[in-house]
């Protein structure tokens, strides 16, 4: 199982930009499709973005234009580029593994907030 510690977080004023960014251990991290969820209060937890081992992304819609997903295999690290936050898109942000999920092994995250 991948481990993950996300890290980038902050408050952020609305129309400003943040990156995160997911460290993850072990040898065979270019392998695994990288997501990144989102969980804001009193809500579920819900899928971001996605990035395959060979480097396809998709988004959800509410973040399509304004967020990009990307990877560096060399440092085991998947990226979120946010641009243009709005205070919706203040929540607790995670990245896991597909098989992560499954297990319900899940990171710390890390926090955005988003001001108006």
């Amino acid at each position: 199982q991948v481990q993950v510690v996300e890290f980038g977080g902050g408050l952020v004023q609305a129309g400003g930009s943040q990156r995160l960014s997911c460290a993850a251990s072990g040898s065979m991290f270019s392998i695994y499709a990288m997501q990144w969820y989102r969980q804001a209060p009193g809500k579920q937890r819900e899928l971001v973005a996605s990035i395959t081992s060979g480097g396809s992304t998709n988004y959800a819609d509410s973040v399509k234009g304004r967020f990009t997903i990307s990877r560096d295999n060399v440092k085991n690290t998947v990226y979120l580029q946010m641009n243009s936050l709005k205070p919706e898109d203040t929540a607790v942000y995670y990245c896991n593994t597909a098989q992560g999920v499954k297990i319900g092994y899940w990171g710390q995250g890390t926090q955005v907030t988003v001001s108006s």
